[in-house]
């Protein structure tokens, strides 16, 4: 196999003008850059990247730590990472925390074992020991999709300790709510994720300034765990149909708890939007395949992902700047489940509704209507 002192020899450089140009440890000329790329192209030359790394005191790899992998939302994330790290040049080492807080303090030290220049993670509902040895070993860190309250190590600072990149959760989920009550729903219930997850907190605070928004009472009953996985969101929804005065319209907090929600309105007989409305956080690419189609706030996942990459990269260049939360805006994606009508179906925020429902007194249900659309 050729060497460095093989692609030195044919671009007419010494071996260290190589490694410059390898390693980027050194400024080198342009013309003198591309005489060696020439050569390691005509050569077939293949750096030896564990001692560049023992050179550079870096790896060229990032890690991953995202739970639910197999979920279509943290599916597109990863697509997003993975593009941003390959074109920056670094390879990607991916870990499921299963957002277990042991299990996730071990695969993060696994992955710091394997001497990653970075990591983004998607941190548990629990992230103090995770926090506690990134912040021991000082481990450049991205934090994705899920915030960490800034008083994990201490008094309130008001400035995170680690960069963040997320999506904006509260509005997003409060026009969803609007919506809803424009339509005329008195009695809308929320699906919520796992307790302690920040997007869980903020789509909650989301649910209920729709509702002061619309004037109507915020009712904890309405408001049920769905654990941020189908089968939880199948429990929660039955628990919601089984009250004495149930919902006349759904709000599922994220995608996999979609699919929960329709299973359990499915079993007991019940059509989307004609027995119920159904409104979604979390689009997926077969939202528009679903009859009648879900009417879904879609989150800008790939850039969510590619975003993280951008910050741990500025932060690996800037170890001692301040620390930043990015959040990216959603989109209302304005389909049928809700009970608009086709013709209204776009992308953007709704039109207000031509045709409410009559609205009841907040203390009284809404009867259900019957209809063939399932």
């Amino acid at each position: 196999m050729p060497t460095m002192a093989d692609v030195a020899r044919s671009a007419g450089v010494s071996v260290a003008t190589v490694s410059h140009v390898l390693n980027d440890t050194r400024p080198v000329l342009p013309h003198t850059r591309q005489a060696v790329l020439d050569a390691i192209d005509r050569l077939g030359y293949t750096p030896n990247t564990l001692a560049r790394s023992l050179v550079t005191s870096r790896t060229r790899s990032i890690g991953l730590a995202v739970s639910a992998i197999s979920n279509p939302y943290f599916t597109e994330i990863l697509q997003g990472v993975e593009a941003g790290a390959l074109e920056a040049g670094y390879s990607l080492l991916i870990a499921d925390p299963h957002d277990d807080p042991r299990h996730e303090h071990k695969v993060v030290q696994l992955l710091h074992e394997r001497r990653v220049d970075g990591m983004i993670v998607a941190p548990s509902a629990d992230p103090r020991d995770l926090v506690a040895y990134l912040g021991r070993h000082a481990v450049p860190t991205v934090f994705l999709d899920r915030l960490i309250d800034d008083h994990l190590d201490g008094p309130t600072t008001g400035t995170p300790p680690f960069d963040q990149v997320c999506a904006e959760g509260t509005e997003s989920m409060a026009l969803l709510v609007a919506h809803l009550a424009e339509l005329g729903h008195r009695r809308i219930g929320l699906v919520a994720g796992l307790p302690g997850l920040s997007t869980t907190g903020e789509r909650i605070t989301g649910y209920r300034d729709g509702l002061s928004a619309a004037g109507l009472p915020h009712d904890e009953r309405l408001v049920v765990p769905g654990n941020s996985e189908s089968a939880g969101a199948e429990g929660a929804t039955a628990a919601l149909l089984s009250l004495a005065a149930p919902p006349t319209a759904l709000v599922t907090a994220n995608n996999a708890m979609t699919i929960g929600a329709l299973r359990a309105l499915r079993d007991r007989g019940l059509r989307v939007p004609d027995d119920i409305a159904l409104c979604c956080f979390d689009d997926f690419a077969w939202a528009d395949l679903f009859s009648p189609r879900l009417t879904a706030i879609a989150q800008p996942s790939r850039e969510i992902g590619a975003q993280a990459v951008r910050v741990l990269l500025d932060r690996l260049g800037a170890p001692d700047r301040p620390a930043r939360t990015v959040r990216l805006p959603c989109a209302f994606v304005h389909r049928t489940s809700c009970g608009c009508p086709e013709p209204l179906v776009r992308t953007g925020p709704p039109e207000p509704a031509q045709h409410p429902r009559q609205p009841g007194r907040p203390d009284q249900p809404e009867q259900p209507r019957k209809g063939s659309v399932s």
